[in-house]
């Protein structure tokens, strides 16, 4: 069958009201651009919106990428890091977007690194930068991001990768050690981010708690409610509940898990270089 029609099943699916992932344009436009089969052994099940296992990491199915994304709320020419590239799809909806000289990302497992510079390459999206890094302290050399997706899940966020945004830069990440909201991370100081351009993707009234990163910046902490069914691996939770979570969350040290629902980042050392060196060992 022809993969287009495939992707555009796939993301007409992400847009009915059953699951109401996908509202905005830009995510619909880039979803049904990116041939998600080259990042995937299964051409037709990549398709399908179930996740999928790669060298121990979970590669998230469509209605969970869409959602990180939405929350995102990515814009042209942004400057945006994904933490945990795993096989590098999430990294080409984005490049879709903001260019994909605009993206860089990382991973801890060497052999995903490989493989998502390959996929990326043969996709059409060689400008990508992936590196060989431990997520745990982003990517300062290409720092500041105005965007920062975590595809990990963590008890509270990381103070590296928070010291790393743009004055009114975002961080959109799965936060919680069991059942996780998705929450956004913001500069409390900062004028407004750019609204949430999807209507699915709406904040839980006021911010979820406030936290003070490493540098004394204060932050903002939003839960991301969305109006279709959660499922497949983020569940969803009431506004209360979410509320109670994330300020539970922040008493924690910073601190990467692993969890059942999202691939999972170690903390542990790697040296690695920027452009155009590729990192040792890597």
């Amino acid at each position: 069958m022809d993969t287009a029609v495939l992707r555009d099943d796939m993301v007409d699916s992400l847009e009915h009201e059953s699951k109401a992932c996908v509202e905005s344009e830009a995510i619909s436009v880039a979803m049904r651009e990116v041939p998600r089969h080259v990042f995937l052994e299964d051409e037709r099940g990549a398709y399908a919106d179930r996740p999928f296992e790669r060298f121990g990491t979970r590669v998230l199915a469509p209605s969970t990428a869409a959602r990180l994304l939405e929350a995102l709320d990515p814009g042209p020419d942004d400057s945006v890091l994904v933490v945990g590239a795993g096989v590098g799809y999430t990294a080409a909806v984005l490049a879709e977007i903001v260019g994909s000289r605009n993206v860089q990302a990382i991973d801890i497992t060497r052999r995903l690194v490989y493989e998502a510079r390959e996929n990326l390459a043969e996709a059409g999206y060689p400008e990508v930068l992936v590196d060989c890094r431990d997520g745990a302290n982003g990517f300062p050399e290409y720092a500041p991001y105005d965007r920062i997706l975590l595809e990990a899940a963590a008890v509270n966020p990381p103070r590296a990768l928070v010291d790393q945004l743009a004055d009114d830069g975002r961080l959109v990440m799965p936060l919680g050690a069991h059942e996780q909201s998705i929450v956004r991370v913001a500069n409390a100081t900062a004028p407004a981010a750019r609204t949430g351009s999807s209507p699915n993707a709406t904040p839980a009234g006021a911010a979820a708690g406030s936290w003070t990163g490493s540098t004394g910046t204060e932050l903002e902490i939003e839960t991301v409610v969305f109006r279709g069914v959660c499922s497949l691996g983020i569940a969803c939770v009431t506004a209360a509940a979410a509320t109670k979570k994330a300020l539970g969350a922040l008493a924690g040290r910073d601190s990467l898990r692993a969890l059942p629902a999202v691939a999972c980042l170690h903390r542990r050392g790697s040296a690695s270089a920027p452009r155009p060196f590729s990192p040792p060992g890597c």
